[in-house]
């Protein structure tokens, strides 16, 4: 079994700004996948005899709404915060917490948590989450997103970014899901979703 934990290994290339939003989103997806389908990426999570019919990765439409800014605040704790989360492998990976992410979105405000490989390091951070969709139109393990740092020191949380974890797509890949506290009340309709 493969026990590469995929936490931020598949979401879709950051965009350059030269282009219209839904341009940059546009060709990041069918840069995605394609690299799904080659057959020499060693890291394509769709398994090499169905890459060749591999119809490309499902997803809602692209609406800008749902791309905000978010603030971090930073976990002010030394040890660092660790958080215990399982994986679909039925085990505990231990992830580092550095912080909460604070957005609004659609009227309302929510909070989620944020991880990075270093506590000290908070330019990348790995976001998983669950929300109403999950199960249902998404995976029920739920969703990831990779956040970048911008100069202004925000966040640009873009859930039409959001992606599914490579279990989906290969259930030798092991991934872990999302804790409690990253479930989200409200559906989002943005982003990876399951192919009906």
């Amino acid at each position: 079994m493969v026990t590469v934990s995929t936490a931020c290994s598949s979401g879709p290339p950051p965009p350059t700004e030269a282009q219209p939003y839904t341009t940059r989103v546009a060709a990041a997806r069918a840069a995605k996948d394609a690299a799904f389908r080659a057959i020499d990426n060693r890291y394509s999570p769709v398994p090499a005899p169905e890459r060749a019919s591999f119809p490309g990765v499902a997803y809602f439409a692209i609406d800008p709404a749902y791309r905000v800014p978010a603030t971090l605040k930073v976990a002010q704790t030394n040890p660092p915060v660790i958080i215990s989360i399982p994986n679909s492998a039925h085990e505990i990976e231990q992830k580092v917490k550095v912080g909460s992410l604070n957005f609004a979105l659609r009227g309302a405000t929510y909070t989620l948590s944020a991880f990075a490989e270093d506590v000290t390091d908070v330019e990348r951070l790995w976001v998983p989450f669950r929300d109403l969709t999950s199960g249902v139109t998404t995976y029920g393990g739920g969703r990831y997103l990779d956040l970048e740092r911008t100069p202004t020191g925000l966040y640009d949380l873009d859930f039409n970014a959001a992606y599914h974890p490579n279990c989906v797509y290969d259930t030798s890949w092991v991934c872990p899901y999302p804790p409690a506290e990253n479930r989200l009340p409200i559906a989002i309709e943005a982003g990876e979703r399951l192919r009906q």
